[in-house]
């Protein structure tokens, strides 16, 4: 048993709402809850999402998110914005381990592939999900730009090294964007089995896909 002098000097345990109170004062309840969000998504998919159990989630009030986010669908656009500068990482993490144009649009579409499948709620709730209106969210728009310019980008160095007409980039990043999505989407939806290809994961099937891309 410790002696009084040994006690007083132990650090006391903060209440958890202490806690979060103090990260709400310090602006992290939005990203708190974001986070609650995603694993709520993660946990039940989307009927399992609401401001009220992300509260519950975060250990906070029901009032809480109100501070953040007007309404459910506002919520939802945030975790899809989020979701959209996370796929953004993992395919320039891929892309940038490439040096030539061809490895490298193929890189960066494996890096699509392997965040959708890894995340296959997130991945359809950042495209809309049945009935959804993420427009609210004024971040949502520049983040899903920004990852398509990713694609986009690795599609135009492609072009320019084939000595291709620039024009064609545009169609040319459409063909790429709709292999590696639709490609996602089959996997997501178990329309297409990795093991069917002789595969043992999404990342090698579209490993296999794309290295067969034609351009």
């Amino acid at each position: 048993m410790k002696r009084p002098e040994e006690r007083s000097r132990a650090p006391k345990k903060v209440p958890a709402r202490a806690r979060q109170g103090d990260a709400y004062h310090h602006g992290d309840l939005r990203q708190a809850l974001i986070e609650a969000a995603r694993a709520l998504l993660e946990q039940g998919g989307l009927e399992a999402l609401g401001l009220r159990a992300a509260a519950r989630q975060a250990g906070v009030s029901q009032a809480a998110p109100y501070h953040h986010f007007a309404d459910k669908a506002a919520l939802l656009a945030a975790v899809a914005a989020e979701g959209f500068r996370e796929l953004t990482r993992a395919m320039v993490l891929r892309r940038d381990l490439e040096t030539r144009p061809l490895p490298r649009l193929t890189a960066t579409g494996i890096g699509y592939v392997a965040f959708a499948t890894a995340n296959p709620a997130l991945f359809r709730l950042m495209f809309g999900g049945p009935g959804l209106n993420l427009s609210s969210d004024p971040a949502l728009g520049p983040a899903a730009a920004a990852a398509y310019e990713v694609l986009r980008e690795a599609t135009l160095k492609v072009v320019a090294a084939a000595g291709r007409d620039p024009a064609d980039a545009m169609l040319v990043s459409l063909s790429a964007w709709s292999l590696v999505h639709g490609l996602a989407k089959l996997i997501i939806e178990a329309e297409v089995d990795p093991l069917s290809y002789g595969t043992a994961t999404p990342e090698a099937l579209a490993r296999l896909v794309l290295g067969r891309m034609i351009l």
